[in-house]
């Protein structure tokens, strides 16, 4: 979301040749185009190392359930005894 929210805060900022203004508190301030895409451009790539970062901690931790799954299922297998059909 807050990608998002930089690339579209971006995109206006290269298209327009107005004047850029930025919220700090609660007044807004006039500031430099380029300074200001800059930081922007800084932000985007933080956030998308950051949104690689997760997916890939994601994956792994989406890995280890599955072996430890399997390693449940299989102390499970072992511990449970053999069932007999026999009728008394």
């Amino acid at each position: 979301m807050e990608l998002n929210e930089s690339l579209n805060a971006l995109d206006e900022i290269r298209k327009t040749k107005d004047t850029i203004y930025r919220m700090i508190g609660s007044i807004l301030v006039v500031v430099e185009k380029e300074k200001t895409i800059k930081e922007l451009e800084e932000k985007k790539k933080l956030l998308e190392m950051r949104s690689e970062s997760l997916s890939k901690q994601e994956l792994l931790i989406e890995t280890k359930a599955r072996e430890i799954q399997q390693e449940i299922k299989k102390l499970i297998e072992k511990k449970s005894p053999p069932s007999n059909n026999k009728t008394k």
